[in-house]
Parts: C-alpha cells; structure tokens; sequence
C-alpha cells in the first residue's frame, strides 16, 4: 500500500477517537432528581441558597467549598464543590455545576457564575450614548 494511503487510513482512526471521545465528555443538563436517578456526570443550574450554612476553610482543605444550591425545580441540596470558593460567588443571580449525585449530595467538579448584573451597567451605558 502507499504511504499517503496508509496515512489516510490512520487519520480517520484518529478522528473516531477524538469524536468518541468527545461525545463521552459532554454532559446533558439536570435537576437533581435527574442527576440522582441517572448516576451519570450532568450539568445542573440552579441558585445560591443564601439562608442555609457554607463551608470553605481553606486553611483546612483549599479544594473543598459546601452550599446550598436551589434547582430550576425547587428541590435544594447541598453541594460540595471539590475546589476552592469563587470570587464574587455571592452575587451570582445563577449557577451552573457540572458533576454528580453521590447519596444526598452533589459533588461538583466545575463552576460557572452568571453574574448579568455587571452586564446591565454597560447595558445602560450603551443606551444612554446611543440616546445622546
């Protein structure tokens, strides 16, 4: 065989192993109760319940934060995120987790904050240049 055949062949094998691969890293978006039943890595949004107790002590363990996070059902549960608390986490409007359900918990792995406030300031700046 030529060596621009065998090179074809050893491109489409590398291919199939990035898109399976792929496929497997991404996770669908949950409730708890999803996540709970299912047992799988989700993406799960909810909001920072702010009347119930956290955990970061990062003398103690840097990689270790605890909340209370309410779904987009209503279900709370309290959440371990296995490293450190974000910065502003407070004044997030919402949050995005990735992880999974482990007994009455959700260990997350990954954070995101979605903070549109900061948005709406320049939202306004804009509106009022463009009224000038």
């Amino acid at each position: 065989m030529k060596k621009s055949y065998i090179l074809a062949i050893l491109l489409v094998v590398v291919a199939v192993v990035l898109l399976l691969q792929t496929g497997q890293a991404t996770s669908e978006y949950a409730n708890f109760d999803k996540a709970a039943a299912s047992g799988k890595k989700v993406q799960l949004v909810g909001t920072y319940v702010k009347d119930k107790p956290t955990i970061y002590d990062p003398l103690t363990d840097p990689n270790y934060f605890s909340f209370f996070l309410e779904d987009l059902a209503g279900n709370e549960r309290e959440v371990v995120l296995l490293m450190g608390k974000p910065q502003d986490f407070e004044m997030s409007e919402s949050i995005v987790l990735t992880g999974r359900m482990k007994d009455e918990q959700f260990i997350a792995s990954d954070i995101q904050l979605k903070c549109p406030s900061k948005y709406k300031d320049e939202e306004a700046m804009i509106k009022n240049l463009t009224e000038s």
